[in-house]
């Protein structure tokens, strides 16, 4: 039996005529590769699409995730706001609690929302600061530099102050304070490096495994009020960049972090923890990298495609990507990129030996080494026995 300490999760997407991924400049993302530049999806967007897909397998529909918001606004928002509606507390004071609410969970710029920057923030702490503010307002209800004095007190840094204390004991007690989206991908806090949390679930960028594939997409429309005697030409003309690839995508489970991550326990003690939420975040994940797309320009292009191939890899060692299965292009079939994928994978056991449990789904046969074809059913469950087991055989 192996010791599942990662899961390593290879996909082959492939997508005809879309435009994935974006870059500030409305054309597709692109990278070097292996002396070709490649289309590429970044990690940021695949994983976005992957938290707020709404399905059988959404991650909303696992039992025991809690909630997360990501937000410059959170503390007007959600922390301040309802206070406000309650119109039951001076204006001076709301302004002095939310201004120095907003230093301490955004940092010294956070008093302009320009100096804010996304902070994922669990639903746990947005209740514990909403909290908070409201007791602050209410024992200096006609004191605005008392409540802001306490406010800043409730974060600051002075190490025998107890409100400190309290709040840094409820993030080590809570479950999931950081939501499930922060115990899965992460999150940085700059304004309190004691609120990070490392990505338990690491994702490559994708890429195809062939030159880049583009053409500029030349469009028209046509004012459907036009009188006869107008010009009969369009009233409006554009274009915009199309791609088409086979995709390579790489992720990989850190699953002592996860488990850690989701319980609350140390790292090292994963083994012996209740890995339940585990294996259901595990099961319903290969269902989303399977099956959700990512893609802009959604109603003109239906981006929409299933993986022709999802092999996954448990094991002790340290995760290996098999990008370099594809350094040297190959030609945009299925066949061609797992024959590619199957020579690389027989290298690298040659090299290094093989002691990874394997299980592949494919739409066409393939005979990848020591993987067992699944369905992709089957294969989510098999992961998630896996993580629920702590071992894999």
């Amino acid at each position: 039996m192996t010791t599942p300490r990662f899961l390593q999760i290879h996909t082959l997407h492939s997508y005809p005529a879309a435009l994935l991924n974006r870059d500030d400049s409305g054309l597709a993302k692109r990278m070097p590769f292996g002396d070709v530049v490649r289309t590429r999806v970044s990690s940021q967007c695949l994983k976005r699409h992957w938290r707020v897909a709404e399905d059988e397998f959404s991650l909303h529909n696992i039992t025991g995730a809690v909630d997360a918001t990501r937000s410059r606004e959170i503390v007007t928002r959600s922390v301040m706001q309802p206070l406000r509606e309650a119109n039951g507390v001076d204006e001076d004071v709301l302004d002095g609690v939310e201004e120095e609410f907003q230093k301490g969970v955004y940092g010294e710029s956070g008093t302009s929302r320009s100096g804010r920057q996304p902070l994922l923030l669990g639903r746990p702490e947005v209740e514990y600061l909403r909290e908070q503010a409201a007791a602050i307002c209410a024992a200096h209800s006609d004191d605005a530099k008392a409540a802001a004095a306490a406010a800043k007190l409730l974060f600051s840094t002075q190490r025998r102050n107890e409100q400190r204390e309290n709040f840094r004991a409820f993030r080590e007690q809570t479950s999931l304070p950081g939501g499930l989206i922060g115990a899965l991908f992460g999150r940085m806090v700059t304004s309190d490096p004691g609120a990070n949390i490392d990505a338990a679930i690491h994702v490559a960028h994708a890429f195809t495994v062939h030159q880049e594939e583009s053409e500029s997409d030349y469009f028209s429309v046509v004012d459907d009020l036009r009188d006869e005697d107008e010009d009969p030409g369009a009233d409006h003309i554009g274009d915009m960049e199309l791609t088409a690839g086979l995709f390579y995508g790489y992720v990989v489970v850190d699953v002592p972090g996860l488990v850690a991550n989701l319980t609350g326990c140390k790292t090292e003690d994963w083994a012996s923890a209740d890995k339940t939420l585990a294996s259901q975040v595990v099961e319903h994940l290969v269902q989303l990298i399977a099956t959700v797309s990512p893609g802009a320009k959604l109603g003109s292009t239906a981006p929409y495609g299933y993986a022709d191939l999802l092999l996954i890899e448990a094991g002790s060692r340290q995760p290996r990507s098999l990008a370099n299965a594809f350094r040297k292009p190959v030609k945009a079939w299925t066949k061609a990129a797992v024959d590619a994928l199957t020579d690389h994978l027989s290298k690298l056991d040659a090299a290094y030996g093989a002691r990874e449990s394997r299980r592949v789904m494919a739409v066409d046969d393939c005979a990848l080494l020591q993987a067992e074809r699944l369905c992709l059913d089957d294969l989510a469950a098999w992961a998630a026995q896996t993580v629920r087991n702590g071992e894999a055989g």
